[in-house]
């Protein structure tokens, strides 16, 4: 069974009722590393200082779309990143699986399948 205790989850979003939201699930979920960003820019920079197990990522960012950070983080890291965006077109959808994304989650949005498809992307990863 995979330990997520240890697992450092960074979630990036400008509406902070959704990060305290996912925060709190996640808790719940026994995940204990949990670190937040509201903006592209600061995502990229907390990336890089506490090089995070997985990325959950808005597209809809105040400095820079999702897709710009998604581009620039697969500069720098290859783990999975989850888009959980208002954006539902198909076209965003494989945009946002075409440049690196490894999940695409609609809003509105349940938090516990959030959750639980964060602890899918540990285990499928752990049995490599």
């Amino acid at each position: 069974m995979t330990n997520f205790k240890d697992k450092k989850i960074l979630l990036v979003d400008d509406e902070t009722d959704i990060l305290k939201l996912l925060e709190t699930v996640l808790l719940k979920e026994n995940f204990t590393n949990i670190y937040k960003a509201t903006s592209g820019q600061e995502a990229i920079e907390m990336t890089k200082t506490i090089n995070p197990d997985l990325i959950v990522l808005d597209i809809m960012l105040p400095d820079m779309d999702g897709f710009q950070v998604c581009r620039q983080l697969r500069e720098i890291t290859l783990v999975p990143i989850i888009f959980l965006s208002a954006r539902d077109e198909d076209v965003d959808k494989l945009l946002g699986l075409g440049i690196g994304g490894d999940d695409y989650i609609t809003k509105p949005f349940s938090p516990r399948e959030v959750a639980f498809r964060i602890k899918a992307h540990f285990r499928r990863n752990s049995s490599l």
